[in-house]
């Protein structure tokens, strides 16, 4: 029987941990996650485990519910050192679930910790954890260098001043890259009901009056050039599914002033102006020479009850499956017919998906990038042992594994770089199995340079930070 999560935890194979070796060395390209750059650039200092864990964590929270734990201990006012107690309790159920081993390797990595957490063990680790974190190496920023991070890609709206990252930038005593990324979800949902405030926010920042869906353009332009000034080099985009339903620029500008006089626009036409949004971010994405990321495939806010008292983002959202092939296809073809497709990555909740992608992908790769269109890594409720193994053999199945930009935390918490590593480690045993089952040679110098190109010399390439 092997040791619990010891040094060779998810590595089935010789091979695989020698792979790994290579592997664990490499440096971190977080190019995706929600983490405050605030909280960086004023080095933050956390009073307990709690504040770290469960703080903003609605994969944890949505376990807690599932362990009939009462919302008091889970968003509302009860202490940390309760809410901590109701977390312990929770996580020895959690057999097979990822939030198992993230927990116990951040416990292990940052807390030399190699106990188990349970209800039982809860105060000795609560007293551990909370002594180390007052400790000065426990600071966000040293949180950060110990985890061997390059660059860390936050995730921004368009009005966002990003006076954080600039003061990051300008921090010579400070040597990780922290970079924004350009969300500009709020300027594209037509439908919501904050949409025309926040166009008229949007106004206000960038200096362009905004009045037609052309003025929306300039303004657009305007941000995208103070973001590349600050470092940006990626964009991420929300969707329910990626649309196309072209209509000509009357009809849009026709769409947009209605919705800016107060009123509904139809499904269609709503999908009509995303498409005509995308379309138009697109191209300047591929002038700029930024990433596209492509986030869809979630039905989110389905508890209405939970929603109304708690808001977005609080741990009730699923896999959607409605993600329709041919209009994503038809997207990339309406971008790559002018030749302003830009580097694009591609997320789907739905791990039924994955093959979807895969031959997508492979119809719009061209010499202008390696690996320009990229099946994105295992995403959210797909980054466990199965989901990853999955995502990575269907790519490898149908494209390059090889040029795979690999993992990002696409998380809110500091503690999170720990899931580099799970990664690191399945793809380290998949491969590995592959080399020992005789289906790739044991050619040291081939496997290192796939191994440290997924791990961190594909993302650094890609994206060019």
């Amino acid at each position: 029987m092997k040791e619990f999560m010891g040094k060779d935890f998810l590595l089935s194979t010789k091979t695989a941990e020698e792979l790994y070796a290579i592997s664990e060395k490499m440096p971190i390209i977080d190019y995706h996650c929600h983490i405050n750059p605030q909280e960086i650039a004023e080095d933050r200092k956390f009073e307990n485990i709690t504040q770290v864990w469960l703080g903003g964590d609605h994969y944890k929270w949505r376990q807690m519910r599932s362990n009939g734990v009462e919302e008091k201990y889970i968003t509302g006012d009860a202490s940390d050192r309760e809410k901590f107690q109701k977390w312990a309790e929770t996580l020895e159920k959690a057999i097979g679930n990822p939030l198992y081993h993230w927990s116990h390797l951040e416990l292990q990595r940052y807390f030399d910790y190699h106990g188990v957490l349970n209800g039982e063990t809860a105060e000795e680790v609560w007293n551990l954890c909370n002594e180390k974190l007052q400790q000065d190496d426990m600071s966000v920023r040293n949180i950060i260098l110990k985890s061997n991070v390059e660059v860390i890609g936050t995730t921004d709206d368009p009005v966002d001043s990003l006076e954080w990252h600039k003061k990051l930038a300008e921090d010579e005593t400070f040597n990780v890259k922290v970079v924004p990324s350009w969300r500009p979800d709020k300027a594209m949902n037509i439908e919501k009901v904050d949409f025309v405030s926040y166009i008229n926010t949007l106004a206000e920042v960038s200096g362009v009056e905004i009045k037609t869906f052309e003025d929306l353009k300039a303004a657009i332009k305007n941000r995208m050039e103070f973001f590349h000034e600050v470092g940006c080099r990626a964009s991420d985009h929300g969707l329910d599914f990626v649309m196309y339903a072209p209509e000509s620029e009357e009809a849009i500008e026709a769409i947009f002033a209605k919705r800016m006089a107060g009123e509904e626009v139809t499904e269609l036409e709503m999908n009509q102006y995303k498409t005509a949004f995308m379309v138009f971010v697109g191209k300047e994405y591929h002038r700029l020479g930024w990433a596209m990321q492509l986030h869809y495939g979630c039905k989110r806010n389905n508890n209405t009850l939970m929603f109304n008292k708690l808001g977005a983002d609080t741990g009730f959202d699923c896999i959607n499956n409605y993600a329709p092939a041919a209009q994503l296809a038809d997207f990339l073809n309406a971008l790559v017919t002018t030749d302003q497709l830009p580097k694009t990555i591609i997320y789907s909740l739905n791990p039924a998906d994955n093959a979807v992608i895969g031959t997508i992908i492979g119809c719009f790769q061209d010499s202008t990038a390696v690996g320009k269109i990229q099946h994105g890594s295992a995403w959210w409720f797909n980054d466990h042992k199965v989901g990853m193994q999955d995502q990575m053999i269907s790519l490898g199945n149908l494209g390059l594994l090889g040029n795979f930009i690999g993992m990002l935390t696409d998380s809110r918490s500091f503690l999170s770089y720990t899931r580099h590593e799970y990664f690191r480690r399945i793809l380290c045993d998949l491969v590995g199995t592959w080399v020992e089952n005789g289906e790739y040679p044991n050619d040291k110098k081939a496997l290192t340079e796939i191994i440290e190109g997924i791990s961190y010399r594909n993302a650094a390439r890609y994206f060019g930070f």
